[in-house]
């Protein structure tokens, strides 16, 4: 687990096809510090990868075709920079917000405009995904967690201030630049309740409510 609270820049050393898929090779920047170890669960633009080789403050990780084709590392060149965070520790501060490191689709810069001294963004996300993305939601975006302002038919509004502009890869965002979404876990979880119940043949009802004692019977 993690909390999108980036840790540090790093940037894109090897893509090597190896067996099929690839082997990504990362320069971990300032995060060598943090005492990254082989096995360690590390998030690359919010993809969580397995550290299988460290030399030279860089890190190797197998990337599955899966993975290729659900996020945006795949479409990464050497020399690209990447958010990078390590794994959620029990005595860590929670700064963001539940993060998995599963994405869950790739959304698209679709616009982006200065606001006093930030700057405001607007992504295209895939329809599926829309249902999940609430105003003053949660939501995962190359692995920085970010506060929805706005929700629209085609996808969603933040504001990103200085600080994160310069902290993460989002500064070199422009129109048309592909990003890893993660929405909100617990809005998956509120989904699966709603649609199947514990016996996995019905959702939350206005009998099941009342039956809990959340609503009034219905005495009519």
């Amino acid at each position: 687990m993690f909390t999108g609270i980036i840790q540090a820049l790093g940037s894109i050393s090897s893509l090597t096809p190896v067996g099929g898929d690839v082997r990504l090779g990362v320069v971990l920047g300032s995060l060598a510090d943090e005492g990254v170890a082989l096995g360690d669960s590390v998030a690359v633009n919010g993809v969580c990868l397995t550290a299988i080789e460290l030399s030279d403050r860089t890190m190797l990780a197998d990337v599955s075709n899966e993975t290729l084709a659900l996020t945006s590392l795949g479409s990464l060149s050497v020399g690209d920079p990447v958010n990078l965070e390590l794994a959620l520790l029990p005595t860590s501060r929670l700064g963001g917000h539940i993060v998995s490191g599963h994405v869950d689709g790739l959304g698209a810069v679709a616009r982006r405009y200065p606001d006093g001294r930030s700057e405001r963004f607007h992504f295209s996300a895939p329809a599926e995904l829309m249902p999940y993305i609430a105003p003053k939601g949660s939501i995962t975006i190359d692995g920085t967690s970010l506060t929805v302002n706005g929700v629209s038919g085609d996808g969603f509004d933040v504001n990103i201030v200085p600080h994160t502009l310069e902290h993460t890869v989002m500064g070199g965002y422009q129109a048309g630049t592909r990003v890893n979404l993660e929405v909100d876990v617990v809005a998956r979880y509120i989904e699966r309740l709603l649609t199947t119940g514990r016996s996995g043949t019905q959702g939350v009802t206005e009998q099941l409510l009342a039956e809990s004692g959340l609503v009034p019977p219905d005495v009519g």
